[in-house]
């Protein structure tokens, strides 16, 4: 009798996710801990919503992705025991977490955030932290959101770390429409395109 031919345990990857209780959407009776709408009736500044598709290496939209933001308010201070500056008893916490459809979008409404000092203590630019999970992948990518026209992001010390031809993958363009402001930020997995992710 042959012995089997032993061989490589294959990875578990990132999701498929099991909906209930990860993303809000009214679909399930639960209060939801994690949503795609972060402004609170507290919550200062400039309301705004970042919109997007997430697409794989062949531009194909991913229908089963999940993305998780995290934040500072419009004054750049953190929901954060370690950041001093923030106010304990805000409601807004500057986390949320959505759930693509079949064609790939996803949205979140949120405050616009404002600078916050890097490790030195110089001011970065706004911009909001980006975790994307998803099938196929065996850990999360982090990434940055900053917008279009901030004077701030010339200087941003994060953002001149990327070469200049890649920067706009790091860029949501306004959109104009009725309402609050509206940003696009589109998700390119791989491929021509592709979106800068940070080795954190």
């Amino acid at each position: 009798m042959q012995a089997a031919t032993k061989g490589v345990t294959p990875s578990q990857t990132v999701g498929p996710f099991f909906a209930y209780g990860l993303t809000s959407n009214g679909k399930y009776d639960w209060n939801d801990a994690f949503t795609n709408d972060l402004v609170t009736p507290d919550a200062a500044g400039e309301r705004i919503r970042i919109v997007g598709r997430v697409f794989d290496g062949d531009g194909a939209p991913v229908p089963d992705a999940m993305l998780e933001i995290w934040q500072a308010d419009a004054q750049g201070r953190f929901a954060d025991p370690q950041d001093k500056r923030a106010v304990s008893n805000a409601a807004f916490r500057g986390f949320g977490r959505c759930g693509t459809s079949a064609g790939g979008e996803y949205s979140f409404d949120t405050v616009k955030p404002g600078a916050v000092p890097d490790p030195d203590g110089r001011p970065q630019a706004p911009h909001i932290l980006l975790a994307i999970f998803a099938r196929g992948m065996l850990l999360q990518l982090y990434t940055r959101i900053y917008f279009d026209g901030e004077a701030g992001n010339a200087a941003d010390s994060v953002l001149a770390l990327v070469p200049a031809d890649r920067r706009a993958t790091l860029i949501a363009a306004r959109e104009t429409g009725n309402g609050g402001a509206v940003y696009r930020f589109d998700i390119r997995l791989q491929g021509d395109g592709e979106t800068v992710f940070f080795d954190v």
